[in-house]
C-alpha cells in the first residue's frame, strides 16, 4: 500500500505536505466587525484547505478593520447559515487587524473596498503580507465587494456564502499556483 502523503507528492509535487520544514503559507481574512464575512471565509477556506489535504501548509485567520466585537463569536445568523453548509464557526471569536499582521500573514484579503482602504492606510513599509481583496479571486461574481449581511434578512447570508465559496476556491487555487 502506498502512504497517502507519497501520492499526494506524486500527484501535485508543486504542494508542501504538512510535515514539509517550510514555513506555512499565511492567510488573513478581514472585513468590519469580524463576526459576519471575514469569518465566514475563515471557516470556508478552512475547510477547503483540509480537504485539499494542506493542513499546516495553509493557515488561516480572520480579523475586523474596527474594535466593535472583539472576544465575540459569529453573528448567530452567521453561524447558522454556514452550519447549514457544514462550516463551523461558532469556535472563532472577533479579533482586530493590526499593523503586525502584515508581518505575521503572507496575505491579506479585504471584504470589500472600504477594508482594503483601511488596511492599505495600516500596512507598515516593511510589511511583508500582500494585500487583496477577495472577490478579484471569484471571477464568477460580478461585483467588487462582498456586502455585508449584517442589517440584512437570511437571504443576504445565503449570498454571502455563495460568494465566498466561489472565492475561496480561486483563492485556494491561486496560492496553488503562485505560493506552493
Amino acid at each position: 500500500m502506498v502512504p497517502a502523503k507519497l501520492i499526494r507528492e506524486i500527484a501535485m509535487p508543486h504542494v508542501k505536505t504538512a510535515d514539509s520544514t517550510s514555513k506555512p503559507i499565511r492567510v488573513l481574512f478581514v472585513c468590519t466587525g469580524n463576526i459576519c464575512r471575514s469569518p465566514t471565509a475563515e471557516g470556508v477556506f478552512r475547510r477547503l484547505v483540509a480537504e485539499a489535504g494542506l493542513e499546516g501548509v495553509i493557515e488561516v485567520d480572520s480579523a475586523g478593520t474596527h474594535d466593535y466585537h472583539v472576544g465575540e463569536a459569529p453573528d448567530s445568523r452567521t453561524i447558522a447559515a454556514a452550519r447549514a453548509r457544514g462550516v463551523a464557526l461558532d469556535h472563532l471569536r472577533g479579533r482586530q487587524a493590526t499593523p503586525a499582521d502584515f508581518r505575521t500573514f503572507d496575505l491579506v484579503v479585504a471584504m470589500d473596498r472600504g477594508h482594503r482602504r483601511i488596511l492599505y492606510g495600516m500596512r507598515p513599509t516593511d510589511a511583508r503580507g500582500e494585500l487583496a481583496l477577495f472577490l478579484d479571486f471569484a471571477p464568477d461574481v460580478p461585483m467588487a465587494d462582498v456586502p455585508d449581511p449584517y442589517f440584512g434578512g437570511p437571504e443576504g447570508f445565503e449570498q454571502v456564502l455563495d460568494m465566498i465559496e466561489s472565492g475561496a476556491r480561486g483563492l485556494l487555487d491561486h496560492i496553488r499556483k503562485t505560493m506552493l
